[in-house]
């Protein structure tokens, strides 16, 4: 499935990580997934939220930087190699993958992982072709 991804355009400094969270948590929205990439001077928070229009709203005036992104919310199973399959399956159609990060979702044996791909059609169909069946329809982020 389809889920967008708010990335936030932090300041690498004391406190910046728990005022984002922080307001987002106060507004009743729930994280799901995050990653954190950071150098000396920034970071890129990438956050899968319940409301993500309400959060890049709620981001932006609070003066962060904000932007959503389009990825892929990939169920896998949650076993040993469930991620090398999927990985491999992509590999194998030429499909290149920019960054991933993964959840365990709160229904038991399930995870997802969210991939940020060249092209997200072309990685949906060649998942589809071996019998991976995306979450279209099902919302993640309540499961």
């Amino acid at each position: 499935m389809i889920v967008d991804q708010i990335s936030v355009f932090i300041e690498n400094k004391m406190g910046t990580l728990a005022e984002v969270t922080e307001i987002l948590g106060n507004a009743g929205i729930d994280l799901r997934a995050l990653s954190l990439a950071d150098t000396t001077d920034f970071g890129v928070l990438r956050l899968i939220v319940n409301d993500p229009d309400r959060a890049l709203n709620l981001l932006r005036e609070a003066g962060f930087a904000v932007s959503v992104t389009k990825t892929l919310a990939v169920p896998i199973h949650d076993v040993p190699g469930g991620l090398a399959g999927i990985l491999k399956i992509l590999a194998g159609e030429n499909v290149s993958v920019e960054y991933a990060y993964a959840f365990i979702s709160r229904k038991q044996g399930n995870a997802y992982v969210i991939l940020r791909v060249g092209d997200n059609d072309r990685a949906r169909n060649a998942l589809a072709e071996h019998g991976i069946k995306m979450a279209e329809g099902i919302n993640i982020i309540e499961e």
